[in-house]
C-alpha cells in the first residue's frame, strides 16, 4: 500500500491463446466470500476492455468480449462468443449460455439461468429476490430463467423465479413477474402475451414479418 492505494488481491488466472486485455482492466480479482476458488479460466481470443474487473472463480469459453466498466463476479459459468457491454454486471453463481449478448447497464442477480443466443438489450435488470430484508431471503433467493433465444427489450425488468420462453420478445419497459411461453410477444406491467412471433408485423416496412 502506498498513500492509501492497495494492489488488488488477485489469483490465479487461465488466459487462452490470443487474449488482449488492457491496461486499467482487472482479470482475476479475489472473492471476499469464504470458500471462493482463487482460480480464474477465461478461453482464447478473448477482449477485455479497460475499467473491466472480473473476479477469480469462474470459467468463461472463448471469444469473450467486453465493453468498458463491465463486472463479472466470482462462481460463473459462462460460455463460448459471450459478449457484456459498458457498465453492466454479472452477480455471482450464474449459468449463461454460448453467444449471449448483453448490452449496456445491465444488472444480472446472482443465480440467474441464460440460455444460448439470448438477447437482452440497454437497461434490463434481473432480480433474484422476492422479500428484500426477509430474514430467510438469502436462502430463498433464485433468479429467473431466460430460455434459449428469448429477446429482451430496453429497461424491462425480471423478476425472480420467472421463466421465459424459448425465442419470446420481451416489450420495452415491461416488468415480467410470471412465466411467458415460448414464441410469444410480450409486453406491459405486469408483461401479458400480447401475440405469437408467427403474428407480429414489421413496422418499418422493409419486410412483412420480423424474425423470418
Amino acid at each position: 500500500m502506498k498513500d492509501g492505494f492497495a494492489a488488488p488481491p488477485l489469483g490465479v488466472v487461465r488466459l487462452g491463446e490470443g487474449a488482449v486485455v488492457d491496461v486499467g482492466a482487472i482479470v482475476g480479482y479475489r472473492s471476499p466470500r469464504k470458500g471462493v476458488s482463487d482460480v480464474l479460466e477465461i478461453g482464447p481470443n478473448a477482449r477485455v476492455r479497460s475499467g473491466c474487473v472480473i473476479y477469480a472463480g469462474s470459467r468463461i469459453g472463448a471469444h469473450l468480449e467486453t465493453g468498458h466498466n463491465t463486472i463479472i463476479r466470482e462462481e460463473n459459468e459462462i460460455g463460448e462468443h459471450f459478449s457484456i457491454w459498458n457498465n453492466s454486471v454479472i452477480d455471482y453463481g450464474c449459468r449463461i449460455g454460448a453467444r449471449v449478448k448483453l448490452h449496456c447497464n445491465i444488472y444480472v442477480a446472482q443465480f440467474t439461468v441464460i440460455e444460448d443466443d439470448v438477447f437482452c438489450a440497454p437497461g434490463v435488470t434481473i432480480a433474484n429476490d422476492y422479500h428484500p430484508g426477509c430474514p430467510d431471503s438469502r436462502e430463498c433467493m433464485r433468479g429467473p430463467t431466460l430460455k434459449k433465444g428469448c429477446r429482451i427489450g430496453v429497461n424491462a425488468t425480471i423478476l425472480p423465479y420467472v421463466t421465459i420462453g424459448e425465442g419470446t420478445l420481451v416489450g420495452s419497459g415491461s416488468v415480467v413477474a410470471a412465466d411467458l411461453p415460448a414464441g410469444v410477444v410480450a409486453f406491459g406491467n405486469p408483461a401479458r402475451v400480447r401475440c405469437t412471433l408467427e403474428e407480429m408485423r414489421c413496422k418499418t416496412g422493409r419486410r412483412e414479418a420480423p424474425y423470418r
